[in-house]
């Protein structure tokens, strides 16, 4: 029979061995690894307390970069009023020309009822000059209408010895005349009219051609 005094194995194997892996040390009654516990606890308190610091140093910083930045503000500011300035310079061009352009279409209108009036007032100093609107009704109607279109801005050009000028005399003939230097309105032949600078309908003359 084998002799079983030999502390090791059977057929000369290693001895066994046990790894102790209770908590508590049976010799001490303390935790074990509490120590290893506690300075992995403060070591991952201490990784989140320095990644809070960092972000808090981050929008600090970007706090400050914001704050010292004020030239980029003021740009900003300046480019914003420009565009402000420039949109009510617009609109008060667009008010005056809507406005020209009304007024231009009210002078239009005005001026058609004029031209449309001219063969009236053409009867009425043909009648003026036979006497017929020298009192009467009729001569207070025509009294009327002149005041009208006077309110209107409407003028005669009528006038005899002015210097001829093309842009409100229409030359029918020439004539001599010793009363009226050449070149001078000797005679009107039909009236003419203007309202302001605008004629409306140039006088036809008589051109003087001197003596």
């Amino acid at each position: 029979m084998p002799e079983h005094g030999n502390e090791e194995g059977h057929d000369g194997d290693e001895p066994v061995r046990f790894t102790d892996k209770r908590k508590v040390d049976p010799e001490t009654g303390e935790v074990r690894g509490a120590e290893g516990h506690e300075e992995a606890t403060a070591a991952a308190e201490g990784a989140e307390s320095e990644d809070a610091l960092a972000q808090a140093e981050q929008i600090l910083n970007e706090a400050g970069e914001a704050q010292e930045q004020p030239e980029a503000t003021s740009d900003v500011e300046a480019e914003l009023r420009n565009d402000l300035l420039r949109l009510q310079a617009e609109y008060v061009n667009y008010r005056k020309r809507v406005e020209r352009d009304r007024e231009s279409v009210r002078e239009l209108a005005v001026q058609s009822v004029l031209v449309s009036l001219l063969p009236v007032l053409d009867d009425l100093d043909a009648a003026r000059k036979h006497g017929d609107l020298e009192e009467g009704p009729f001569a207070a109607v025509a009294k009327k209408i002149d005041a009208i279109l006077a309110g209107h801005g409407l003028t005669r050009i009528e006038e005899v010895g002015v210097v001829f000028d093309p842009n409100f005399h229409e030359a029918l003939m020439q004539q001599p005349s010793s009363e009226v230097p050449e070149d001078h309105v000797a005679q009107v032949l039909r009236i003419g009219y203007q309202k302001g600078e605008r004629v409306i309908r140039a006088a036809q003359v008589v051109v003087s051609t001197g003596e």
